[in-house]
């Protein structure tokens, strides 16, 4: 059954639910992989989207918890997924700044580059999808998606 326009805590869910299955970053990262030929595997591209993003708050370390806590594996699969980056040459170990007995986490140079491949990759699909819109639209759903992303993550 498909929401009225009356219904729209229902509609924006749903509308949540199709965007996560058209957009799934198993999806987009393989088509990252493929527009860009990098050599590396999906799981890692993960990795190195989610290094990218950087810590939480000020003060927060990248490391594999972090990683694995945002990927939604357990530690030791993000331990095998890290470890896969870091010997694919896009992350590396280096000691905390907070306390050396610690490692964190920071991208290379190659991964880096990965990362704005994928970005490109995802920015072409998003104006795909957008292509009819208005420059004010564009900016009116960016404010509100911004918007609903923060109230959603506190």
């Amino acid at each position: 059954m498909n929401p009225g326009p009356d219904d729209p805590l229902a509609a924006v869910e749903r509308g949540m639910v199709r965007l996560r299955r058209g957009m799934a970053r198993r999806r987009l990262g393989k088509a990252a992989i493929r527009e860009h030929n990098l050599p590396v595997d999906v799981q890692v591209l993960h990795v190195v989207d989610v290094v990218d993003e950087g810590p939480d708050r000020p003060g927060q370390e990248m490391n594999v918890g972090l990683v694995a806590e945002r990927l939604g594996v357990d530690p030791s699969r993000g331990s095998r997924i890290v470890a896969e980056a870091v010997k694919a040459g896009y992350v590396r170990r280096v000691a905390s700044q907070h306390d050396g007995r610690r490692i964190r986490l920071e991208l290379t140079d190659a991964g880096r580059q990965a990362v704005d491949a994928a970005r490109r990759t995802r920015q072409k699909h998003i104006a795909q999808a957008m292509r009819d819109w208005t420059d004010e639209e564009r900016r009116q759903f960016a404010g509100l998606l911004t918007r609903f992303v923060d109230g959603h993550q506190g």
